[in-house]
């Protein structure tokens, strides 16, 4: 419960009214290393806290074997004495003689000696914890689901290691503790009163101990994991039917816009045009950290309204606004508050209701990017764990397009992170239609096919007039490289441009300077999946190594280049390790240019010049790997160099 994460969310079941939820502390004093609160008493800190965040609080403190002291302690004492001692010292208690807790518990206060005085030293080493009443506890469940109009927490003290005997329980070693000795298996026994003889524990090899099909304990088994649903929490899937947009729905991205757009809010337009569909449309679930404005996603708001369990209670500030802050008990927008975590909770929780409520959702979560994989990449490991399904969007992404907020928010490492994940495909598109290939696959995919994957997409917040489809793109765009400018013809030499994101717009211009500057015939290709063609080249790879008689594959991104001339120049908006990924399927000299560096407050242009990205610094790449080849003099860098005002001698952006 140390966890912020753990504790974050209590105040929504809360305010969400969710009486069905029924959650037990297991109080036993310890961490793994020592107690959790040594000098002070964790059952009151949660007790605190739940009760402030609304809960119902049930606590379990003490055994049915103190209900008689209780009862005789007219004055408090006991109860003060409880109260006081701080949990450091009773889990000292645990391992101690009840001599010694006659001296340090009761001996203190002559009124808590009298009470005791008719008690053996083993009864009291026998005054249980209530977490360890079977009766109490029972008492505390009855309670729980009775109980309405709030959730319910039940607090039960417990001793760590109970009926593993003297040398576990109580102890801080506890947690490592592999293997019980033949006397503490005994003990262990006895505790559990089990009928197993002693020299099946003397032999090592006691038996597991089954009180028979008709026993009453097995009977009541039985009869809970009926009512429950089975023997075993089961993973049960069959696909459900779902309609999906046809292909006429795409065609407003693929037609392109004069007007300049950005990316995010492309993807925006895909998210409220999918909630529009009759068939598909109930099942997205858009969800927001709180930064819809900051997206331009509070367009979503008067059609669609934002989730709130009690509905909306006040009139807005902004009613009288086309876009009013509009709440509903029947709204589809989740807005989660300035919480990244609690909003991958709720996007796991629809990525997997195909499987756990048989309703397949589309969920798209979209984020500050840094705040993503960065922050909650944990959490997106367990959404993959769970083989969650959805879109992860993570907006504002780029150390160079969001400019202005310094090395905080500007991501150029997202991309790389995701990677790692198994099930995430990633995605850097520039364009609104290479977004809808993507979301139109996915759809496909993940509804249609049934495939466990989720995918994420940078998205940028810089605008720039968007082109239409060229036609047969669709399989490079998926696969994560194309073409989309052919090399100006009658140039005498030439070089391959990968660019990625907002930056493929400063490679379009690079080739420019150098057909127009510099006699080179530089082709333009839109990288938009260096993950995919590294899951590709790795493939292939492995199945020349298991097929030695088979004909070789050659990855895709090998393939694409092998008749091409001239370096490859690959620039993006992340780091260099991004584009890397697949520099070894590359036949071609290859040199990534990228953001590595913290990030910093200053214009695009400056950014981009300092991290060594732009027009400029794409033209000098290619023209010193073609110098480097022998292709063109030094010379002719040099004087490149001193043309676009670069200073070589200028501190790297890694290390400025």
């Amino acid at each position: 419960m140390d966890e912020p994460e753990s504790m974050a969310a209590l105040s929504l079941a809360a305010r969400e009214g969710l009486d069905n939820l029924i959650f037990v502390v297991n109080c036993n004093l310890q961490r793994l290393d020592g107690p959790v609160r040594g000098n002070g008493k964790i059952i009151q800190e949660l007790e605190s806290i739940y009760r402030g965040a609304g809960w119902h609080v049930v606590k379990v403190v003490w055994a049915r074997e103190w209900d008689d002291l209780l009862a005789r302690d007219a004055d408090g004492a006991l109860v003060n004495k409880m109260n006081t001692t701080v949990d450091g010292q009773f889990q000292k208690y645990v391992i101690e003689s009840g001599a010694y807790i006659r001296k340090d518990f009761f001996g203190p206060d002559r009124r808590l000696q009298k009470m005791v005085e008719h008690l053996s030293d083993d009864d009291l080493k026998r005054l249980r914890r209530g977490g360890h009443d079977y009766r109490k506890l029972y008492a505390a469940y009855a309670s729980a689901v009775q109980m309405r109009g709030a959730p319910t927490v039940i607090l039960a003290k417990t001793v760590k290691g109970w009926t593993l005997g003297g040398a576990i329980e109580g102890r801080n070693v506890t947690h490592q503790a592999k293997k019980l000795s033949e006397e503490e298996l005994r003990t262990f026994r006895d505790r559990l009163e089990l009928p197993i003889p002693d020299k099946d524990i003397a032999e090592g090899t006691p038996n597991y101990y089954h009180p028979g099909k008709d026993s009453e304990e097995v009977q009541y088994l039985l009869q809970r994991r009926k009512e429950l649903g089975g023997f075993v929490p089961a993973r049960r899937t069959k696909h459900v039917d779902v309609e999906l947009p046809r292909d006429k729905f795409y065609e407003e991205f693929a037609k392109g816009s004069k007007q300049p757009v950005a990316t995010t809010m492309a993807m925006v337009r895909v998210i409220r045009q999918l909630m529009r569909d009759k068939k598909l449309g109930k099942r997205v679930v858009p969800i927001i950290p709180d930064e819809a404005r900051t997206f331009g996603m509070e367009s979503l708001f008067p059609q669609f309204k934002i989730y709130a369990a009690r509905g909306q209670l006040y009139e807005p500030v902004d009613a009288e606004h086309l876009l009013a802050y509009r709440e509903s008990q029947q709204g589809q927008i989740l807005e989660e508050g300035i919480t990244e975590a609690g909003s991958i909770g709720s996007f796991s929780a629809a990525a997997t209701s195909y499987a756990t409520h048989g309703e397949p959702m589309v969920p798209f979560f979209t984020f500050y990017s840094m705040f993503g994989f960065q922050r909650i990449g944990d959490f997106i490991w367990s959404l993959g764990d769970q083989r969650g399904r959805g879109f992860l969007l993570g907006a504002t992404y780029g150390r160079t397009t969001l400019n202005g907020e310094g090395l905080q928010h500007q991501d150029g490492h997202s991309l790389l992170m995701s990677t790692t994940n198994p099930a995430c495909l990633s995605y850097d598109p520039a364009f609104a239609y290479e977004i809808g290939v993507i979301v139109k696959e996915g759809l496909r995919r993940m509804l249609e096919e049934d495939e466990d994957i989720f995918y994420y997409l940078a998205l940028y917040n810089e605008a720039y007039p968007q082109p239409p489809q060229p036609d047969g793109v669709e399989e490079g765009i998926l696969r994560g490289l194309y073409s989309i400018h052919p090399a100006p013809d009658g140039k005498r030499h030439a070089a391959q441009l990968f660019g990625s994101g907002t930056i493929l717009q400063q490679v379009i211009r690079a080739q420019q300077l150098l057909a127009e500057n510099h006699d080179v015939g530089a082709e333009v290709w839109s990288a938009i999946s260096y993950q995919q063609l590294r899951v590709d080249a790795l493939e292939s790879e492995r199945w020349n190594r298991l097929h030695p008689e088979e004909a070789r594959r050659q990855p895709y991104v090998t393939t694409q280049l092998e008749s091409k001339e001239g370096p490859v120049i690959a620039a993006s908006d992340s780091i260099k390790a991004t584009a890397d990924q697949v520099s070894r399927w590359i036949p071609n000299r290859f040199i990534p240019l990228g953001t590595d560096g913290f990030g910093r407050s200053d214009s695009r242009e400056g950014l981009r010049r300092h991290f060594e990205v732009d027009a400029e610094h794409i033209t000098i790449a290619t023209l010193s790997a073609l110098a480097e080849s022998g292709d063109v003099k030094p010379e002719e860098v040099t004087e490149a160099i001193k043309s676009y005002e670069i200073d070589p001698e200028r501190i790297s952006p890694y290390f400025a």
